[in-house]
């Protein structure tokens, strides 16, 4: 069983997935969309990666805010773990994500991507960082 990892952001959604064993997390793709609410074609692809990965739970990151209160991005992360689970079947969990993105910018920076470049990568990265700290955490 692999475990999916997803960057859940207001237009885009990075995602990584691990490895058979569990042990490390790989980025796949970034889906995109037009509007922040039209979550039906993004559905559609995770369903999608899910049945190509075989994958068996979803870590979604939690973009609490630093003094660890939940506010308006964290309240939509919430309602999409809820309508991923409806829909997939699979348990969910949350990975506090704090900071991911800026980690996968300073990745970025130090490989030498261009600023214009940049944006491309940066939800599948952290995506990766998402799911690479809770396999961490599975301690395996």
């Amino acid at each position: 069983m692999r475990i999916m990892g997803l960057d859940y952001g207001s237009k885009t959604v990075g995602v990584a997935i691990s490895d058979a064993l569990c042990l490390t997390a790989q980025g796949v793709e970034t889906i995109e969309r037009k509007e922040e609410n039209k979550l039906r074609r993004t559905c559609a692809r995770i369903e999608e990666l899910i049945r190509e990965y075989e994958v068996g739970r979803i870590v979604l990151g939690f973009p609490k805010h630093m003094n660890n209160e939940v506010g308006e991005r964290a309240l939509k992360s919430l309602e999409f773990q809820a309508m991923l689970e409806r829909r997939t079947g699979l348990d969910v969990v949350m990975w506090d994500e704090r900071l991911t993105t800026v980690s996968a910018e300073q990745v970025l920076i130090e490989s030498g991507v261009r600023r214009e470049n940049r944006k491309k990568y940066v939800d599948k990265i952290a995506a990766v960082f998402i799911l690479q700290g809770y396999l961490d955490s599975l301690g395996t």
